[in-house]
């Protein structure tokens, strides 16, 4: 199982200055994947709880602070020769498709095609009505979204013409460095996502999730491939890891331990709710590998 860490970028993690040296140190102790997630404000009062919150607590505080993702992963390919870099997960229906198109396959030449785009469609409708999408359509959006960029990645001459976006028809010369583009991974945790994920994706971008939980939701993913004519042993995953404050490298392990037991593909542990810096959460994140490859 690949192991995975994500990048400082919120919280106090969130210090632009440590990308760089951060990624170089991670990728030389033998992480084989970087990520970083997506946040675009956290309102005062808002409209939606992140998952296990409470009124008085609505999300992790650490999300006051967070740094633009793709520009995070810019850093980290700049510093880095061998490490993917991935996302879990960008908000797609935010996001303009051509707009998006040109931003992703543009990281992907920068990076010497390293990249793993992971879309999904967020939890909260106070950033939707920040970036002017709509919150109900979001699945619809999403679903657009996954066109466009196959057609922008695997096309000479592209147009699209949808419920929601026009784009002319258009020659396409910027080319990703991966044949057919870069993987794209889904993320959510409803039947109806992880249909999606079966339908339409490489794999799944889950998280740890209580026992039994997440084998039922890849049951589901593998149905769906099945049903739209695809391999379902082709299918892969990569699951975050959200341990909390306080945590060892010893718990940390062998919750890593229990996803590698489960046959996913990759695990990836985000340490920015666990420790106070980038400084810590690399120590923390570089025992824990030892534990897991020694």
């Amino acid at each position: 199982m690949e192991i995975g860490i994500a990048l400082p970028q919120y919280g106090t993690h969130a210090r632009a200055d440590r990308i760089a040296g951060f990624a170089r140190d991670a990728e030389e102790a033998g992480f084989d994947s970087f990520w970083v997630g997506d946040r675009v404000l956290t309102p005062v009062a808002p409209s939606d709880l992140y998952p296990g919150h409470t009124p008085e607590d609505p999300y992790p505080h650490q999300y006051k602070t967070f740094l633009d993702p793709l520009t995070v992963l810019t850093v980290a390919a700049g510093a880095t020769s061998r490490a993917r870099l991935g996302m879990s997960t960008l908000n797609g229906p935010w996001y303009p498709p051509a707009l998006l198109a040109r931003s992703l396959t543009s990281l992907d030449q920068v990076s010497g095609g390293r990249l793993d785009v992971g879309l999904g469609i967020g939890w909260l409708r106070d950033e939707y009505t920040a970036v002017g999408a709509d919150f109900r359509k979001r699945g619809a959006l999403l679903d657009e979204l996954l066109d466009v960029l196959h057609g922008i990645w695997t096309q000479e001459e592209f147009g699209h013409r949808g419920p929601h976006w026009t784009i002319p028809v258009a020659h396409v010369g910027l080319r990703p460095v991966q044949p057919a583009g870069p993987p794209v991974y889904l993320g959510g945790f409803s039947p109806a996502a992880l249909r999606r994920v079966g339908r339409r994706a490489t794999g799944w971008v889950g998280a740890v999730l209580p026992p039994g939980a997440a084998e039922g939701l890849w049951d589901v993913a593998r149905r769906a491939a099945e049903e739209a004519g695809r391999d379902p042993e082709a299918l892969r995953r990569r699951i975050r890891c959200n341990p909390g404050p306080g945590a060892t490298a010893d718990a940390i392990a062998a919750l890593l331990e229990g996803v590698r037991a489960t046959g996913a593909d990759g695990c990836f542990v985000d340490l920015q709710q666990s420790v106070d810096s980038p400084d810590e959460a690399l120590e923390l994140g570089v025992k824990v590998l030892g534990l897991l490859r020694g």
